[in-house]
């Protein structure tokens, strides 16, 4: 994403006038995303760099201005480049949502001298962010990541650090327990009026003099003015405390602001402190958790994810299971397909879980191997706990199957788990034995009853649903039907056709295929189906032919069919003819996708767009936000929402913002089950003709005449429950409604089963969660509130990380032991050894990790012998790597960088790590601003 459609794009996600932090007008000012994304992908890049030169390797700085795609490139992982770009998109949303939900919440902005408070936001979101990222809850770590990157760049815009003349950024402000400089007191005195227009030196003289941080008071109503005599005020069109005495204001969102002409260096000021904050979390996390955290793996992006029943009947299909899992694990390891994390929900009754969550493929195998068939005292299982339990830990758009041959004994979490994969994107497979093709066994005789009907049609609803297949084989059957896992396993999977008909009827259905896909496979579900495929060239090919020209291969297990079909471009038919249920999904591989999002505007103080964390409104007019990836200049020129069971669809008005980014409005959005779907073309393909290529999300949605809106902070205390205050109305008729809460952890919770709608009026309630109090920091948890009114549902999900109360604020320390040092001229045949300490202090909560980050030898750590404080290193390397660095992180993220080199004396060998703490700001921000100045002037 170019600087210059991220302008545009912010234009479109905050639309308003004086918005509560850095100005959006396209070419006037520097915003909240660009400064994000600069920061992020340069800080990306950097650590790619890092990486490459401590494994050996080449690493090529992509040009000007970086983009994700480059940068994905440059990394070794262009797989990855729409996950990086998902990243980006959430983590600023993030941001800019805090303007538009906490837009007079001064201690957000840092208005009105509130820095103790924005500062608290900021260090108690950042154990947030390292806790989750420690945990592998990457998307958590996100969503907090972007709502502390606001304060933190408003504090250079909103308060006068860089009138007092300060070149770089205040370093404490993301450092607890240190102070960020001397605050002005309340009854003193910080601005005069204006002269006019002229607000340059409207801030008193004492105050820059004596280095006195103030900052100006915000507020939209002047009767109800709350500035204090004397006091600075924000500044522009809606601050109307900005017209009471002191007049003027102070801040630098934009060029024409109050203090517009100091715009550029509040706004680079506050990219590099981006740039800080990210290079401590980094830190904190190491670097390849960092570019996880980020959405980039040398491998495919994508989760590997298991839900298997346990239960004694699932024996063979256990096994059928151990045997895909190792085929994977054994040909995708160190390819660009290796999955980035692997997943395990077992489920049994009553039993589910535990779930087990590596990136380590050999742990994974391990897990799957030990698996094993055992209870189960009755048909039902807990399919759909399990289901849930996936969900909520798996990345966003991961592709789940499970595996199971029991209906569904909680039945109840249905709507649950559709708000799960409405939310997440994710699709749901099901390998199902003991449907309409074999008998389950009894234990006490020889047979079983078939699954009934109803219970496999809550199978096939949600896998419909999510965008996957219900496939219903008998067990000998099912690892020949396992080729799906192999087959949709591809990081560049990308969806170009979904169809469902109940009942079936016979349909022609089109789709096409463009230059960039390859492996294009349909896959059919349902009984007694027979289908006809047409080539772009007008050919027909019967399914039942025995001559094939157009169809690759075939396969058809219990009720699923693929076909893989020929690499032809344009547009291609397929006519469905069956009287029975089918389903009807086409694939294929290309790195030119889209992401979207529904967006709401927001009816606050300030109006722009938000991302919706509930189902849209049914019958009324709605907007998505659309971002293309694999291409930088792709273009969308059509966007629908088409109807799950029918051919109808509604066409939107695409607004293009640039760079990949598109608004699209619908006059209205469908009151039935729908998709996305997105045509368009790419002109940039040298000697190629345009690409015309079209796409649909996976995923059905559904629309609701239900409201409902929560808001809490985002931080859980064990040690304490926790409240979430939420609201219900209803566009429809009024009445009793159901209300229904859950967690993915199962913490205990109370809320009101039921509220009483009136027509247009809120309803109010309150869910309570008690976490238990040895809930580890780090533990994210997903709350989703339902509304159910026997005709409409709707729900919203929110998610939460478990923080516990923290006092340790310190650094690990290291304090070396002895120094070894046996080297001449010629180094390769000397070593030199190191023995170093390291401690957290008597108050501390401990070392958790120490890891070698700089340096070409070898390290071991041990606890020291009865303290277990204590932890010894010892270092051995080659006199050709005279330098080392240890990282020393304890139990909260605290973060220690230590250096020791066998050129320095054994007296003069040091650690960094004080250094570090006596003058962090002013060795990182120099760095961090010099990257920057010659990033713009092109040299790297």
């Amino acid at each position: 994403m170019t600087s210059s459609g991220l302008a545009v794009l912010c234009l479109l996600l905050l639309l308003h006038t004086g918005a509560q932090g850095f100005g959006i007008l396209p070419g006037k000012s520097l915003n909240h995303l660009e400064i994000t994304e600069s920061a992020i992908l340069n800080v990306t890049a950097h650590v790619c760099r890092a990486l490459a030169q401590a494994e050996g390797t080449n690493f090529a700085f992509p040009a000007q201005p970086l983009t994700a795609g480059a940068v994905a490139v440059a990394c070794g992982a262009p797989k990855s480049s729409k996950s990086f770009r998902r990243a980006i998109i959430f983590i600023t949303l993030m941001n800019v949502r805090v303007d538009l939900r906490h837009a007079l919440n001064a201690s957000f902005h840092f208005d009105e001298e509130m820095f103790d408070q924005g500062k608290k936001i900021i260090t108690e979101g950042l154990k947030v962010v390292k806790a989750s990222n420690a945990h592998e809850n990457y998307e958590a770590a996100r969503q907090k990541l972007g709502e502390i990157l606001h304060p933190l760049q408003d504090f250079y815009s909103h308060s006068n650090y860089v009138e007092l003349g300060n070149k770089s950024p205040n370093f404490n402000l993301i450092k607890s327990g240190s102070s960020i400089g001397t605050i002005a007191a309340e009854s003193r005195a910080t601005c005069r009026n204006c002269d006019g227009d002229n607000c340059t030196n409207n801030i008193l003289e004492d105050i820059i003099r004596e280095g006195i941080l103030t900052s100006g008071y915000f507020g939209v109503v002047p009767l109800n003015s709350h500035k204090p005599e004397g006091k600075c005020s924000h500044g522009g069109a809606v601050d109307q405390t900005s017209t009471i005495e002191p007049t003027g204001g102070i801040n630098k969102d934009s060029f024409d602001a109050s203090h517009g002409h100091l715009h550029m260096e509040a706004a680079n000021m506050a990219k590099a402190a981006t740039s800080d904050l990210l290079e401590d979390v980094r830190r904190a996390a190491g670097d390849r958790e960092f570019l996880q955290m980020m959405g980039i793996s040398k491998g495919s992006s994508k989760a590997l994810c298991f839900v298997i029943d346990t239960t004694k009947s699932m024996s063979d299909d256990i096994a059928a299971v151990k045997e895909v899992a190792n085929t994977i694990i054994t040909t995708e390891v160190g390819t660009e397909n290796e999955p980035a994390v692997y997943i395990l929900v077992p489920f049994n009754d009553p039993d589910v879980g535990p779930l087990i969550k590596t990136s380590d493929a050999v742990i994974f195998k391990t897990v799957i191997d030990f698996l094993s068939a055992s209870g189960g005292g009755d048909d039902e299982e807990m399919s759909l706990s399990g289901l849930q339990m996936a969900l909520s830990n798996a990345p966003s758009n991961s592709e789940i199957f499970l595996f199971t041959d029991a209906p569904a004994k909680d039945k109840h979490l249905k709507s649950t788990v559709t708000a799960y994969i409405e939310r997440t994107q994710s699709v749901v497979n099901f390998m199902i034995s003991g449907t309409t093709v074999v008998n389950r066994r009894r234990r006490s005789n020889d047979e079983k009853p078939k699954i009934a009907a109803s219970d496999a049609q809550l199978y096939r609803d949600l896998a419909r649903a999510s965008g996957g297949v219900a496939i219903e084989v008998s067990t000998n059957e099912l690892l020949a039907a396992t080729s799906i896992i192999t087959d949709s396993f591809s990081p560049s999977l990308v969806t170009l056709l979904q169809a469902s008909r109940n009942p079936g009827r016979t349909e022609t259905f089109s789709f096409i295929v463009d230059e960039t896909v390859t492996n294009v496979i349909v896959y059919i579900t349902g009984l007694s189906v027979s289908f006809t495929v047409i080539s772009p060239t007008g050919a027909p090919e019967v399914s039942t032919s025995s001559t094939r020209s157009l169809i690759t291969s075939s396969q058809s297990v219990g009720n699923f069919k693929t076909v893989k079909l020929q690499k032809i471009a344009g547009m291609w038919s397929i006519r469905m003819v069956s009287t029975d249920p089918y389903t009807l999904k086409v694939i294929g591989q290309s790195p030119l996708d889209f992401l979207f999002d529904f967006v709401e505007e927001s009816k606050g103080t300030f109006t722009g767009y938000d991302a919706l964390d509930t189902r849209p409104r049914a019958g009324v007019n709605g907007s998505l936000l659309v971002s293309l990836s694999g291409s930088d200049t792709a273009t969308v020129t059509e966007v629908a929402l088409v109807e799950s069971s029918e051919s109808s669809e509604i066409t939107g008005v695409v607004e293009p913002q640039g760079s990949g980014n598109f608004l699209v409005h619908v006059d209205r959005i469908p009151s039935v089950e729908f998709m996305v779907r997105v045509k368009g073309q790419d002109n940039n393909n040298g000697s190629r003709a345009t690409i015309v290529f079209q796409r649909q999300s996976p995923t059905s949605f559904r629309a609701s005449n239900l409201t409902i809106t929560a808001d809490s902070q985002s931080i859980l205390d064990p040690a304490k429950p926790f409240s979430v205050p939420f609201s219900v109305m209803t566009t429809g008729k009024g009445g009793n409604v159901t209300i229904r809460a859950n967690n993915n952890r199962r913490f205990q919770s109370t809320f009101p089963t039921s509220l009483m709608l009136e027509t247009g009026m809120s309803a109010n309630g309150t869910v309570t969660i008690s976490a238990p109090i040895t809930t580890p920091s780090g533990t994210d948890v997903t709350l989703t509130i339902e509304v159910d009114d026997t005709e409409d549902t709707n729900y919203i999900a929110l998610r939460f990380s478990v923080i516990n109360s923290v006092t340790d604020f310190t650094q690990p320390t290291c304090e070396q032991l002895s120094l070894q040092a046996n080297c001449s001229d010629n180094c390769s045949s000397a070593t030199w050894e190191l023995l170093v300490r390291v401690t957290d202090g008597a108050d501390g909560s401990g070392v958790h990790n120490v890891s070698l980050k700089k340096g070409n030898g070898t390290i071991t750590t041990s606890l020291a012998p009865g303290n277990e404080n204590i932890t010894l290193v010892s270092y051995n390397a080659s006199c050709c790597s005279p330098e080392m660095e240890l990282r020393v992180v304890d139990r909260v993220g605290n973060v220690g960088v230590c250096f020791y080199s066998y050129l320095e004396s054994s007296s003069e060998a040091f650690s960094a790590s004080t250094k570090v703490t006596q003058s962090p700001l002013l060795c990182l921000s120099i760095v961090v601003l010099g990257l920057y100045v010659l990033a713009e002037l092109g040299i790297q």
